[in-house]
């Protein structure tokens, strides 16, 4: 049973809305889709989507080893920002992390041969994290298992249900891009 102290917020969330002119189960949807939106991001921060697939593959990594692995591959490919090499700085901007941290999860994938440090092509002074041919395969086996799952997940979905859900969830995720715009 709930304390009356953590229903209160959305009751109160709720009263704001039907204030505002929505339909109580619009109300209701929007606090539903409030708390399956935090359940499905904490799933993906806290590590559990990455580690179980890690798991799978028995890649002997821990998820905050997969994140940085993607988020060189990411800062590489350009992928939501221009192409760069990845440096550690990167990888610390990358992942909110102290760039102490994003040092030594660089240094622990160099030893495991995922990633190699060479001489930046740009700047002969800076050293930049390179993915070795052992991570690109990691990728790609990460990749096909995920899509497996994406493929059972959906299964006994309908087709339309799948173009409808992908196009509002589009929708959704351009709406957060536009009211909470990615700090600079």
């Amino acid at each position: 049973m709930s304390s009356p102290r953590a229903t209160a917020p959305n009751d109160r969330i709720k009263a704001t809305l039907q204030a505002q002119g929505h339909a109580a189960e619009v109300a209701e949807a929007l606090l539903s889709l409030d708390a399956d939106h935090f359940h499905f991001v904490r799933r993906v921060m806290k590590g559990d989507v990455p580690q179980s697939l890690m798991d799978e593959l028995g890649a002997g990594l821990e998820a905050t080893q997969f994140h940085a692995l993607s988020a060189i591959l990411r800062i590489r490919g350009g992928y939501a920002r221009p192409p760069a090499e990845a440096t550690v700085g990167l990888l610390a901007e990358e992942m909110a992390l102290d760039p102490s941290r994003a040092s030594r999860i660089a240094a622990d994938l160099v030893d495991r041969g995922l990633l190699q440090r060479t001489v930046s092509q740009e700047d002969g002074r800076r050293s930049v994290l390179v993915p070795a041919d052992a991570a690109w395969a990691l990728m790609e086996a990460f990749l096909d298992a995920k899509w497996q799952r994406t493929i059972r997940l959906f299964a006994q979905w309908p087709a339309e249900d799948i173009v409808t859900f992908a196009r509002l969830f589009g929708r959704y995720t351009e709406g957060m891009r536009e009211q909470y715009p990615a700090s600079v």
